[in-house]
């Protein structure tokens, strides 16, 4: 992207941006260096290109996929409020929120191969009923005959921690009995 400063003195502290015409605008202090303006433009071209991320992003793919995983593997009894990507999530791919019943997937996922997708998603659906890892979790999501390949896959790319897949405090129990 295109980027043009603008130094003003009547500016002191602060940075601003815009995008016009596929160009970044950034209006920076006059005292400011071009040293201490580079890293704060690369933050800012880096949220612009998350936002742009996000816009091309479908929920209702999401919403499609958690129906067709709700019938089949819960018995179509699962309700939420919203299942939506996000481009917040750097530690997690997905995350869902029980008593609220929201449901978001990281846009990282959407690059992966879609048995993974239907993981993550399925994982957080599990969570509506279950909220921590424990054996009843671990038995619902194992439900999903891809799930330890779905895993694997995750540990394979270095994104997948225990801790990492949702909001469940860390002293709930994650271990997670083979699938059957």
């Amino acid at each position: 992207m295109e980027v043009r400063v603008t130094r003003s003195t009547r500016r002191t502290k602060s940075v601003c941006a815009r995008v016009v015409n596929g160009v970044l605008e950034v209006s920076a202090p006059s005292h400011m260096s071009d040293a201490e303006l580079t890293p704060i433009i690369a933050r800012l071209e880096q949220r612009i290109g998350l936002r742009r991320e996000r816009a091309r992003l479908d929920d209702r793919l999401l919403e499609d996929l958690a129906a067709r995983l709700n019938a089949s593997y819960f018995g179509g009894e699962l309700r939420w409020a919203s299942i939506a990507w996000t481009t917040q999530q750097v530690r997690r791919y997905g995350s869902c929120t029980p008593g609220r019943g929201t449901i978001r997937i990281s846009h990282r996922v959407v690059s992966m191969p879609a048995f993974v997708l239907e993981y993550v998603v399925l994982h957080e659906l599990a969570h509506l009923r279950v909220s921590g890892h424990g054996p009843a979790f671990w038995q619902l999501v194992n439900r999903y005959p891809l799930t330890e390949r779905a895993r694997g896959y995750l540990m394979g790319v270095g994104l997948e921690g225990l801790e990492g897949l949702d909001d469940v405090p860390d002293d709930v129990d994650e271990g997670a009995p083979a699938a059957e």
